[in-house]
């Protein structure tokens, strides 16, 4: 077998190097969300998993958009024999993750309710990022007109 390049990829260093660039997100939840610790252990593990994908920027395989609830929102999922199980987040900002809402449903379909909770919850988060911004722009104004 040829070699293409000089140095193997899948030496110490260059994990080590990978480690010390990825950053982990924080991840905030909201509301009653951390409702996760009422799920069973093996979904805990699961979508807590998938969760710290997130944190490190990557994609989870059982992830999809939640379009309905708002822009980069997604939804995690996993089941198991007796129901399944969903979290709504808001994708990595700024090195933050945002848990919008967790709960179990025993049908299909994703009920209305709580589609609204994860909604509202993104609305309250938006108004309050708007408002630091305007708190944090006539700070700065305020500090330019003293100079």
């Amino acid at each position: 077998m040829e070699r293409h390049t000089k140095n193997t990829y899948t030496g110490q260093k260059y994990a080590d190097k990978l480690a010390s660039t990825v950053s982990l997100a924080e991840v905030v939840w909201l509301g009653d969300s951390r409702e996760l610790r009422a799920f069973p252990i093996g979904v805990q593990q699961d979508l807590g998993y998938a969760l710290y994908q997130v944190q490190l920027g990557q994609l989870p395989l059982d992830s999809k958009p939640m379009r309905t609830v708002g822009p980069g929102v997604y939804e995690l999922r996993d089941q198991d024999e007796r129901a399944w199980y969903r979290v709504f987040y808001l994708k990595k900002i700024a090195g933050v993750v945002y848990v919008l809402h967790c709960f179990e449903k025993r049908t299909a379909q994703t009920e209305r309710k709580d589609i609204e909770v994860a909604k509202e919850r993104l609305k309250r988060l938006n108004e309050q990022k708007r408002a630091k911004e305007r708190r944090q722009t006539r700070r700065s104004q305020d500090e330019g007109k003293r100079s």
